[in-house]
């Protein structure tokens, strides 16, 4: 069944290479999600919950918690579906919407540690503006556009892939991507390829130079302190150092693999990599941010014990 600009189904290839490992793939993944989606609401419920922890850096790690399960709820449902079935067609319309919705979840990621980048920044190299300046309303603004920025980019971006002619429907991956479905076009794809560098550089390589700049500042400040308060800075800078580090390096895995023949690669490992960066992150963060932050972690003990006692 076709339509005048191509396949009405795709075809995720990569699922017919995982075989008699469907099964431990289901249980594995199944039990993943479930500790995904547990940990991060945790992680909101003891944020919004606890007035202590109504400050801009915890009111950015729940945003932070947010987009996790925004983007495993994007992914994991329909992967798990795919485990067990024998065919792997996906419509267009629903192909074209997990596109748009793991592509904006990695570009809410980045603006976000972006966001939490500045706030440590202010923290510490102009510690006496840090009240004023992170404001309610200010942290309001810089979440809003957070999130408003990168829907209309990443749906820019989509908008121009919808409209390709396309010649093909395999796709070998385990998921709807832009640059798979892009490379099945009948026409040149100047535009589209144009638009998605214009879009991959405003929401993923412009914050990560922002972040990299204001830890270079809060290096330099750290120069001239005492032990302990670099002792401070490290305890506190340490989780969110840790979240985007690896979560550039997973979607710099992904974005690698996109350009490769994933058919000429090991299938496993092939699918393994491609995953990182929707598996690792939204479970490493609730853990990293729930248990290095003194704070959050001081409160979600308390929390348990009440609950142990009732």
């Amino acid at each position: 069944m076709e339509n005048s600009s191509g396949p009405f189904h795709f075809n995720l290839t990569m699922f017919g290479h995982i075989g008699y490992y469907r099964y431990p793939a289901f249980i594995f993944c199944f039990l993943l999600y479930s500790v995904i989606v547990s940990a991060n609401v945790i992680i909101i419920l003891v944020i919004s919950r606890e007035r202590s922890l109504h400050q801009p850096m915890y009111v950015l790690i729940a945003c932070l918690s947010v987009n996790s399960l925004y983007g495993s709820a994007g992914f994991f449902p329909r992967f798990l579906r795919d485990l067990l079935h024998e065919t792997h067609l996906i419509a267009r319309p629903g192909c074209f919407s997990q596109i748009y919705v793991i592509y904006t979840y990695v570009s809410y990621e980045f603006t976000i540690l972006s966001m939490m980048a500045y706030d440590r920044y202010v923290a510490v190299c102009k510690p006496l503006h840090y009240h004023s300046t992170m404001t309610s309303k200010m942290v309001s603004k810089l979440a809003l556009f957070a999130w408003i920025y990168p829907a209309f980019s990443v749906g820019t971006c989509v908008y121009f892939s919808i409209n390709l002619p396309l010649c093909g429907s395999k796709i070998p991956k385990v998921f709807c991507a832009n640059w798979p479905v892009v490379k099945l076009s009948c026409v040149n794809t100047f535009i589209n390829n144009l638009v998605g560098m214009i879009v991959s550089t405003t929401t993923a390589f412009i914050p990560l130079l922002f972040v990299l700049y204001t830890y270079l500042q809060i290096l330099l400040i750290c120069r001239k302190r005492s032990a302990e308060f670099k002792g401070k800075v490290f305890q506190s800078c340490l989780p969110h150092i840790v979240t985007f580090f690896n979560y550039s390096v997973t979607v710099f895995c992904d974005v690698t693999l996109s350009r490769y023949n994933l058919e000429e690669l090991n299938p496993i490992i092939a699918v393994i990599l491609s995953l990182e960066f929707v598996v690792i992150p939204p479970i490493l963060n609730p853990l990293m941010y729930g248990l290095k932050l003194p704070e959050m972690k001081r409160v979600i003990l308390r929390l348990l014990c009440q609950n142990r006692q009732k």
